[in-house]
């Protein structure tokens, strides 16, 4: 081997170990888009998974918290059942923070079941479904309304656009179980708000962006309340 040769030899060396180190990146960039494409962004989606385990943990301990006293006083003096749930929603929504475990959604016909928090911001829909916080809680007169993601942070809503017309939808919450059935869907521009009015009956609206990795437009979900029962 020439003295030229030699000198040569470290520097194939370094475009090799760079090669090999190029291929892997590839590799694991395209295993990601295709993972992607296929189920869910997997990275956001294992992070997910941690934060819906902490909120499951947070969630038991709000179902199990009694009532302030004062409320319990309260309550007792509502025979209502449908004015007792709006009580205790009221009263839960008074302490509700941003990215706070709210209750669970639960949606049989796409396999959902997962934990939603107060709040649609960045970080708080990397939790799991977010409640936009200027609409009611179940139990109270109007239009809940829940974003979620589709293709990231677990993508909880990856598959709204399969539900159909009957189809159930429940939200468990630490008050009351209640029960809504899907009317109908419908793709809207990001800036109609429109779809979160109150109308003649109580109902629940999931919105979530489409098509699949687009934020051009959002599907919506509209969905009619069929029972509400105390837990």
């Amino acid at each position: 081997m020439t003295t030229a040769e030699r000198r040569r030899l470290p520097v194939r060396r370094a475009l090799r170990a760079l090669s090999s180190v190029m291929i892997v990146v590839g590799a694991i960039l395209l295993i990601d888009a295709g993972a992607t494409l296929l189920w869910q962004e997997p990275v956001s989606a294992v992070y997910a998974h941690f934060e819906q385990n902490a909120l499951s943990g947070h969630l038991r301990k709000l179902e199990r918290a009694p009532l302030a006293p004062a409320e319990q006083r309260a309550l007792a003096k509502i025979p209502d059942p449908a004015r007792r749930l709006a009580f205790r929603a009221r009263a839960m929504k008074r302490g509700l923070g941003e990215g706070d475990a709210m209750g669970r959604i639960q949606i049989p016909r796409i396999g959902l079941s997962t934990v939603f928090v107060q709040g649609t911001n960045t970080g708080d829909l990397s939790k799991g479904p977010g409640h936009y916080p200027a609409t009611p809680l179940p139990g109270e007169h109007g239009t809940v309304a829940i974003a979620g993601h589709r293709t990231t942070y677990g993508a909880p809503f990856r598959h709204v656009d399969d539900l159909r017309p009957g189809d159930k939808i429940d939200l468990r919450m630490p008050y009351g179980l209640f029960t809504y059935r899907v009317e109908r869907t419908k793709i809207v521009p990001p800036t109609d708000l429109s779809v979160v009015d109150r109308v003649d009956h109580d109902r629940l609206v999931l919105s979530a962006c489409h098509p699949l990795y687009s934020a051009a437009q959002r599907i919506i979900v509209f969905a009619r309340l069929e029972a509400a029962e105390a837990r």
